[in-house]
């Protein structure tokens, strides 16, 4: 099947883009290749996105991964979401912010663009003024007797993002589930046209915050490809070091959230201790808790600061001795199995369907790991975990496997950090590259233009939660109300991630 992909995909025309190539399709290739994924259903579409002229499709296929564009001269394509549901929150992100129409798509509803922008497509060669008043949002309906509706947010009592949920309820069961963001919208793709990379580095290290080492190095990979240039080994190495810390905190802070949602606090507490530990370790060795800013395109701004091994080191060990207690604990407890086991599943073939990644996708038997496949340096491929219940227990456990996974990377990236420069220099040239790095939710994917200045003439920022909102959507139906709060922690999707 992936040959015959490959073949219709390769009928385009190359455009240069590194590692994985990209290849531009007329309409009718483009609709071709739209019809022929509907037998494909090993075929994984990791994100949709425009510019002023094409339409862009990431696929991951069992040789790699590769990109089909479209051009758009009409302001229409053919829509993706028939054959792939995934599509649709692109699709309708694509509308919103180029004005360009999938034919035959699922949904045509606005998603980021709430009417309360000066202009409409603000991304398009040519955004239009827009004069009309804000639209009341419109949800999908639900009958039958007895179903109501509960409204929540968008302001939330913790200190959270603002998103609003909107539940169709038989009595305590949800029988639908729709999410509505967009609220805060900062137009991150504008701010970054037109930017040098190392100043649209900062933007892409605040897509979402809690993944600012992943997505620093997602685009970094992606300028750097575009470039033709590779950060040294000891950069490499430094890069992972701060991508296995980051993903650890956020492990423990999920796991622990999740068993406090359970009403079981002390787990959590513990947990929070945890975490609070690493995060200090970073601080001390990379100078910022998050590790904000010390990827950037070409290497890292820093490196390890005296006193940083030895801290890391030391909540390292902190992690790995009480973790197999905390587990214990997790086990021990009916009472927390009886809120985990079988509540908010996912099945495996709905996480293959929209390509889920990271946790939510590993829980539900799809192993995609980005480390492993295409993989990059300086992570050996290696077998991620992988659980096929898809419930909120599941999705538990694989954090704690991970959390584990990360403990011992991280030893082993300290024990051989190699010697070598930490910034190589950007050369002034246009280029166009994609980088794919494996954040704590998942995949995040960056596809990124250059024009010969080395200005960035075109980007697209994807985080995992594109493909995972819709999941918690299908995750809640058939459960009660009160154990939202725990399916929505254990899918963890982000609301600043897909706000473009």
């Amino acid at each position: 099947m992936s040959d015959t992909l490959l073949r219709l995909i390769r009928h385009g025309q190359e455009q240069g883009c590194r590692p994985h190539q990209r290849y531009l399709l007329d309409r009718a290739q483009w609709a071709t290749l739209v019809a022929a994924l509907a037998d494909m259903p090993e075929v994984a579409l990791l994100g949709l996105w425009g510019d002023p002229g094409q339409v862009h499709a990431a696929l991951l296929i069992e040789d790699g991964l590769l990109i089909a564009s479209c051009g758009v001269p009409d302001g229409r394509f053919a829509a993706f979401s028939p054959v792939r549901p995934g599509a649709v929150l692109f699709e309708r992100m694509i509308r919103d912010l180029w004005g360009f129409v999938a034919e035959g798509g699922t949904d045509q509803r606005p998603w980021l663009d709430h009417g309360r922008w000066p202009v409409t497509g603000p991304l398009a060669a040519n955004p239009a003024p827009n004069g009309m008043a804000p639209p009341q949002p419109v949800f999908l309906p639900v009958e039958g007797e007895g179903v109501h509706q509960i409204p929540v947010g968008p302001v939330h009592a913790g200190i959270i993002e603002p998103g609003h949920f909107r539940f169709h309820v038989q009595g305590e069961t949800v029988v639908r589930l729709e999410a509505r963001l967009g609220y805060l919208h900062k137009g991150q793709i504008g701010l970054m046209l037109g930017k040098p990379a190392p100043v649209a580095a900062r933007f892409a290290a605040r897509l979402s915050g809690d993944s600012t080492v992943a997505h620093g190095w997602a685009f970094a990979q992606g300028v750097e490809a575009a470039l033709g240039i590779t950060p040294s080994p000891r950069a490499l190495a430094l890069r992972a070091l701060m991508a296995e810390l980051e993903r650890l905190h956020n492990h423990l802070n999920d796991w622990g959230f999740l068993c406090n949602d359970a009403s079981f606090a002390w787990l959590h507490a513990r947990a929070g201790a945890l975490r609070e530990a690493v995060l200090r370790a970073a601080n001390t060795a990379f100078g910022h808790r998050l590790m904000m800013d010390r990827v950037v395109p070409g290497g890292v701004s820093d490196d390890l600061r005296p006193g940083g091994d030895a801290a890391i080191r030391a909540a390292l060990a902190m992690v790995a001795a009480e973790l197999p207690a905390l587990e214990a604990v997790y086990d021990s407890h009916a009472s927390l199995q009886d809120r985990m086991v079988g509540t908010g599943v996912i099945t495996p073939a709905l996480a293959m369907l929209f390509a889920a990644g990271g946790v939510v996708g590993r829980a539900s038997g799809r192993g995609f790991d980005a480390r492993r496949r295409p993989g990059y340096a300086p992570y050996a491929p290696a077998e991620a975990a992988v659980l096929t219940a898809g419930d909120v227990d599941a999705r538990a456990r694989i954090r704690l496997a991970e959390m584990h996974r990360s403990v011992a990377l991280a030893k082993g990236l300290l024990e051989s950090l190699p010697p070598g420069e930490l910034l190589v220099p950007l050369p002034q040239r246009g280029g166009e590259g994609l980088g794919l790095v494996e954040g704590f939710r998942g995949e995040c994917l960056h596809w990124v233009a250059l024009d010969d200045e080395g200005l960035v003439r075109a980007v697209f920022p994807r985080d995992p939660s594109w493909l995972h909102w819709p999941l918690l959507e299908a995750a809640i139906e058939g459960n009660i109300v009160a154990d939202f709060p725990l399916i929505n922690k254990s899918v963890n999707a982000s609301y600043s991630g897909v706000d473009l």
